[in-house]
């Protein structure tokens, strides 16, 4: 959808961006949350540019992930990938996952639904765009870099939603349960 902006626009755009001290798992709550959590993918290095097959240029499909550092009393572990540069006033909601099970572990390329792989999962919470799966990188044209945050939580209990978490519900389930932490980013341009 943005791919289609003009990259004038994304240049007028360019000095809105929430940034990455805007990401959930730099919320003030989780400040003594030990960030321990080792996430990596076999498809990009930490800060490195994440491949265009995984983005709105290309299949559309989420990339692989491995984590590892979960502690062992963890009773759930949940994964939030946002853009911290989007142009909004907080960071883009990429996916959020619910159901993963509170152990080192990963994802292999594709298993987030999403318009590339058309895979059902349940545990999906809501993204920016009130869908149930991966929403590809789609930076406007001229905006610059923007990097993606792909966040892990260890919970301490499993959190209850009454439907699909977005964001702010995401992070009131997080408060005051969160034992350790782990993010990694990757950026993609369009420049």
């Amino acid at each position: 959808m943005l791919e289609k902006l003009p990259a004038g626009v994304g240049r007028v755009l360019k000095s809105i961006r929430p940034g990455t001290e805007a990401l959930v798992s730099q919320d003030d709550a989780f400040a003594d949350v030990p960030d321990i959590i080792a996430i990596t993918s076999t498809a990009f290095p930490a800060d490195g540019a994440i491949p265009a097959r995984y983005t709105e240029d290309g299949d559309k499909i989420s990339p692989p992930l491995e984590w590892i550092g979960v502690p062992p009393e963890a009773q759930a572990l949940v994964l939030l990938v946002e853009d911290a540069d989007s142009p909004t006033f907080r960071p883009l909601v990429h996916a959020i996952l619910g159901d993963l099970a509170p152990r080192d572990g990963g994802l292999a390329e594709g298993d987030l639904p999403s318009s590339g792989s058309g895979g059902e999962r349940f545990g999906m919470g809501r993204n920016s765009f009130l869908s149930h799966g991966w929403l590809p990188p789609d930076p406007p044209r001229g905006h610059g870099p923007h990097r993606y945050a792909f966040q892990m939580f260890a919970l301490d209990e499993v959190p209850s939603f009454s439907k699909a978490p977005g964001r702010t519900a995401l992070v009131a389930a997080l408060r005051g349960h969160v034992i350790a932490r782990g993010m990694l980013i990757g950026t993609y341009s369009r420049d």
